[in-house]
């Protein structure tokens, strides 16, 4: 047996039956041209050989004296985590999101290891799609999205070959490291601030002082905890959720970055705030000060290892909201990650982990004995994970999309949560179906978006020089103008369930 450390145990304790929180991902796979009519069952029945399984996937919880450890499963049935399905007709995306949707919604047996993966077929462009769900207590985001790489490959035929998730496992680390906002993040800021040693809280210290005197100032660039206005997204959640996916062009949204000086992160997050912004005005529920995001930001290191699997440290950043034109809505949010930037460079990942802590500790203290009714900590979670940079296959089958599918938990009833690639950057949304109604408007809204940037950056561009043909001889015939890449939802119609 083996004690979970201080965060994956902490995901357990805050998890009930409004909140399951594991996390999940949806895969688009296109069988190869020349695959038979049962691709998808040959494909199931050759998944189901491989039994044997590695960590954590062959483990399951166990609790003594109100701890909890993990076991390895003697006795592991691979039916019961391995299902294969079919989408009831007409098999549109539409039906693929609903599926998702109510699979995500249900908690996860602890009596078993605590995963899930549904092989999914019956779709009516012939593609299949691959859907695992885990607890969040086995893996965070990064540590999911590189364990899927270590199951394809850019060689289709060699992808054939490739073991399972649960045949391959997923690494642990040697340092734990820092999870998402939980009451065992103090603790383990502490932890990891002893490891330093003492001389390592001086930058922290100053970090933290610095950032309080910022607040007092006004500095418009700082997003402080507990300062965020209370929306519909700040609401306890329901136990039912409504999944949403879709596609954007990166070379877009790098066009866009470069245009402005910059990263894809910062106009990704202008894409969010304006999306929101539509949401919230459509809803007549806009609040007049910015939205803040809670930004997760990896602090996994290269080549080490931990006893957490949850390597994650947040930041915060206004979005914007209050602004209406684009163009200042993305300077304005530049500015803010900007900041946070070099207050982050400064400190190792331990003393970011007790920064964090220390700056959040006002705004958590006034949440929890409501002494600012109308404030929150902050509104919505925007994660960015990065993934495959070139085209893989998945036994055989091309990737054609990879949606995550994140959790969501009171007074956090939105998650916004992608990947990016080299050609596309792969939204995915999950919403309490009664706290944020029509949630895939958010999609379209998000698409308007990245075309009023667009819009911003021809206008900046200087007009073209006219020649005049008395002096230039014959006039130039323009070249048309490069035909844009169309968004995809989900590489299909634009849907959520």
């Amino acid at each position: 047996m083996k004690k979970l450390a201080l965060i994956d145990d902490a995901f357990l304790r805050l998890e009930n039956r409004r909140q399951p929180l594991h996390i999940g991902v949806l895969m688009m796979l296109k069988p190869p041209a020349d695959a038979a009519p049962d691709f998808a069952f040959q494909l199931a029945d050759r998944l189901r050989q491989h039994t044997e399984t590695a960590p954590p996937f062959n483990q399951k919880l166990v609790s003594k004296r109100g701890l909890h450890y993990w076991e390895e499963d003697n006795h592991f049935d691979l039916n019961h985590h391995f299902v294969h399905l079919a989408l009831p007709k007409p098999g549109r995306i539409r039906e693929l999101l609903a599926m998702v949707s109510r699979v995500h919604s249900g908690h996860l047996d602890r009596s078993y290891p605590l995963w899930r993966m549904y092989l999914i077929e019956g779709l009516e462009d012939g593609r299949i799609a691959m859907y695992l769900k885990m607890h969040h207590a086995m893996a965070d985001g990064i540590a999911g999205i590189t364990m899927l790489g270590k199951c394809m490959s850019n060689d289709q035929e060699a992808s054939k070959e490739m073991l399972p998730p649960w045949a391959i496992g997923a690494r642990k680390s040697r340092r734990a490291q820092p999870p998402v906002p939980t009451p065992a993040s103090g603790f383990t800021a502490i932890r990891a601030l002893t490891r330093e040693g003492y001389k390592a809280i001086t930058p922290v210290l100053k970090e933290v002082g610095g950032t309080f005197k910022d607040f007092r100032s006004g500095n418009e660039n700082l997003a402080l905890a507990g300062q965020a206005p209370k929306c519909i997204f700040n609401q306890k959640v329901s136990a039912s959720r409504r999944f949403a996916a879709q596609s954007y062009s990166m070379p877009r949204i790098r066009a866009i970055a470069r245009a402005f000086d910059a990263t894809s992160n910062d106009v990704i997050l202008a894409m969010c705030g304006g999306a929101l912004r539509r949401y919230l005005i459509d809803r007549g529920e806009l609040p007049k000060e910015s939205l803040t995001a809670g930004v997760p930001v990896s602090v996994r290191r290269k080549n080490k290892q931990s006893k957490s699997n949850n390597e994650i440290a947040f930041t915060l950043t206004k979005l914007a909201t209050h602004l209406e034109n684009p163009a200042a809505r993305l300077r304005a949010i530049k500015n803010c990650m900007d900041y946070n930037k070099q207050r982050m460079s400064k400190l190792s990942p331990g003393q970011l982990l007790a920064y964090a802590a220390m700056v959040m500790a006002p705004g958590a203290t006034n949440a929890l004995f409501g002494r600012k009714p109308d404030k929150t900590l902050g509104n919505v979670i925007i994660s960015h994970v990065p993934g495959p940079r070139e085209t893989m296959y998945w036994q055989g089958a091309r990737l054609d999309g990879l949606y995550p599918v994140s959790l969501i938990i009171d007074s956090g009833a939105l998650n916004i949560t992608l990947v990016s690639g080299r050609d596309t950057v792969d939204f995915g949304l999950i919403a309490c179906r009664k706290t944020v109604p029509s949630v895939q408007n958010l999609l379209r809204h998000l698409e308007d978006e990245l075309t009023a940037l667009e819009r911003c950056v021809e206008k900046a561009r200087p007009a073209p020089l006219r020649h005049n043909t008395k002096t230039a001889g014959k006039r130039r015939k323009t070249a048309p103008a490069p035909k844009q890449k169309v968004t995809k939802a989900v590489k299909g119609k634009a849907s959520a369930a």
